[in-house]
């Protein structure tokens, strides 16, 4: 009798252990291949993240943009793999990348450049999109307005609000009156920024003379076309004419004609100057952005999209020596010194 006593309590204890060991499991889940995940941690600091990158081309801003992005999520200590995909200047590729990253449901898409954000926009209305590099968000139709963005997008300008009218101002100082933009009238951010660089210039009484290129390989042949109509350049935040940014500055060497340029990278490949900032630092802020997203602290609804911070004017003192340039006190410039 008290062996069987004995037998029925170990079964009992056995049945107790085996119920805990079930509901303790019962906070898990299990994938689509069959295996099971502990929420509890995948929520926590342990969970690792899939962000793709889709970016329109490869040149040296959008490229520290997107470093900057990187080192933010870095910072933040997050887990992140990473699918970056570049649409080297090609609107088809463009707009396949980003439907290949809606298929493959990654946590959040990083948009570098107006055509890329454009194109995941239209993809998805449900993933978070953080964007950097865009000019005019709002005129791409990226979001409803840059304090309410109100969709699943959001990100950082790149362009200062008194970009335009301070290289507008410099012009005019260096003797400018016709002054020559090359640029891809079928990127939006360019005919947006186009449009108000002729307002300011109207202003002050400057003409622009323009020259369009709709590829990489077309910018030189574009900046010829301008030589003898114009006594400048100045080169905006152009995808495809930034790529092919060494063209223009062999044009305008060669024609001992200066060449402003949009962002401050351009200044060190060889443009005489540019009111501008950091890439990297704009990118980084859209980093942080997509931290607070992922981490479920902010949507991209009700996260305001921001300016860049910082601008400066940054001068190359070689390329201002070549053309018998004197750099005046009074502009208050930071020198570049090759």
């Amino acid at each position: 009798m008290k062996s069987n006593v004995k037998k029925l309590s170990f079964l009992l204890f056995g049945l107790v252990l085996l119920l805990a060991a079930c509901g303790s499991g019962g906070s898990g889940t299990t994938d689509s291949k069959g295996n099971e995940s502990n929420n509890a941690s995948e929520s926590g600091n342990d969970k690792t993240y899939k962000i793709g990158i889709t970016q329109i081309v490869e040149h040296t801003s959008l490229n520290a943009a997107t470093e900057g992005f990187k080192k933010a999520i870095e910072d933040a200590g997050l887990k992140v793999d990473y699918d970056p995909q570049i649409a080297q200047g090609d609107n088809s590729l463009n707009t396949t990348i980003a439907n290949n990253l809606v298929s493959a449901n990654v946590d959040l898409i990083f948009a570098n450049s107006t055509p890329s954000a454009q194109a995941a926009a239209t993809a998805t209305s449900d993933i978070p999109i953080i964007f950097t590099s865009v000019t005019d968000a709002v005129g791409a139709q990226l979001i409803d307005s840059m304090e309410k963005p109100g969709k699943n997008i959001t990100g950082t300008i790149d362009l200062h609000p008194e970009t335009i009218s301070k290289t507008v101002a410099f012009l005019k100082e260096l003797g400018a009156k016709k002054v020559g933009m090359v640029y891809n009238a079928g990127e939006q951010n360019s005919v947006a920024q186009v449009s108000e660089v002729k307002k300011v210039m109207d202003e002050q009484g400057l003409t622009v003379v323009e020259a369009s290129a709709s590829t990489s390989a077309d910018v030189k042949q574009a900046t010829e076309s301008l030589i003898g109509k114009v006594d400048a350049f100045y080169i905006i935040t152009d995808n495809t004419v930034v790529s092919a940014l060494e063209s223009v500055i062999d044009v305008a060497n060669t024609n001992k004609l200066p060449l402003i340029v949009g962002e401050l990278d351009s200044v060190a490949r060889g443009g005489l100057a540019a009111y501008g900032f950091e890439y990297f630092d704009i990118g980084y802020e859209a980093g942080q952005m997509a931290v607070k997203i992922l981490k479920g602290e902010a949507t991209p609804a009700d996260t305001p999209a921001q300016y860049p911070q910082n601008l400066k004017l940054l001068i190359n003192k070689k390329v201002a020596d070549d053309l018998g340039i004197e750099i005046k006190d009074s502009w208050g410039a930071e020198i570049l010194e090759q």
